[in-house]
This record gives structure tokens, C-alpha cells and sequence, in this order.
């Protein structure tokens, strides 16, 4: 994927969620993605802005504008400088929370995500990153017979 277009955003508090979650939607529709891809982005946005502010303490996401062939799309990365996450592929369950939440939001951010992935390091860093792409919208060449 070749990245077109790169902004980072802080997030430090509940109001930062919000901002991620607005920035990525302009960016969604900037590229156009359609509604129902704009949603997916959007909510997986949520989900690991609330993860990084409130198990990582904070950090921030870095917005990249890709392109892949005739597809655009929005890869996400959060990185945060937390405690990290000692067993990925649990928390990565559904139902498994550490928290007081539904155990969901990681599970759920990865099947909203074309692509997804979680690199943590235990008693250091976590970094998560998720990809929105459009659909090729395909062009079929006009057939035309002479007779």
C-alpha cells in the first residue's frame, strides 16, 4: 500500500476519543468510502482510541490515506506507551475484558477491519493498527459488434 497522506492526533482524554473518531469519518467520506465502510472505520476507531486512552493511558493515532491499486482507504495506528497487552491472542476473544466493558472491542475492531493487526510488547508498548478499504468500483469495457 502506498501511503498518500500521513496526520498523527494525541489522544490524552475521553474528548480526544470524540476527535479521533470525527477525524477518521472526514477522511472516510474525503476518500470515499460508502456508508457502510464509513461506519466500520469509524466504529474500529472507537473502540481502540477508548483501548489506548483507558488500558494504555494514552498516546496517540497516526491517520494514513492509502492507496492500493484503484482502492483507497484509511489505515489507523494506535500506539500507546501502556503496561501492554501479556496475552494478545485472549484479548483478541470475544468476551475477554480486563476492564468493566463487554470484552468486544478488540475482537470487534478486527471484523470491522479489512486488515488487522496488534503488536505489544508486556511491560512496554502496544501498537494496533486496522485498515478501512473501498470496493473497486470495476469498469467493464462497452462491448460494440459491427454487423
Amino acid at each position: 500500500m502506498i501511503v498518500v497522506r500521513a496526520e498523527e492526533l494525541p489522544i490524552r482524554a475521553s474528548d480526544d476519543v470524540v476527535r479521533v473518531r470525527h477525524e477518521v469519518r472526514a477522511r472516510a467520506v474525503e476518500i470515499g468510502l460508502r456508508l457502510v465502510d464509513q461506519t466500520k472505520i469509524i466504529t474500529a476507531a472507537s473502540e481502540l482510541a477508548r483501548n489506548t486512552l483507558d488500558y494504555g493511558g494514552g498516546g496517540l493515532v497516526r491517520m494514513e490515506v492509502v492507496r492500493n491499486g484503484a482502492r483507497k482507504g484509511l489505515r489507523l495506528i494506535f500506539e500507546d506507551q501502556g503496561p501492554g497487552i501479556p496475552d494478545v491472542e485472549l484479548a483478541l476473544k470475544d468476551g475477554y475484558t480486563t476492564g468493566s466493558g463487554l470484552g468486544l472491542g478488540l475482537s470487534g475492531a478486527r471484523r470491522l477491519s479489512n486488515e488487522f493487526e496488534i503488536q505489544s510488547v508486556a511491560g512496554g508498548r502496544a501498537s494496533a493498527s486496522c485498515v478501512g478499504l473501498s470496493h473497486a468500483r470495476l469498469r467493464c469495457p462497452r462491448r460494440v459488434t459491427g454487423r
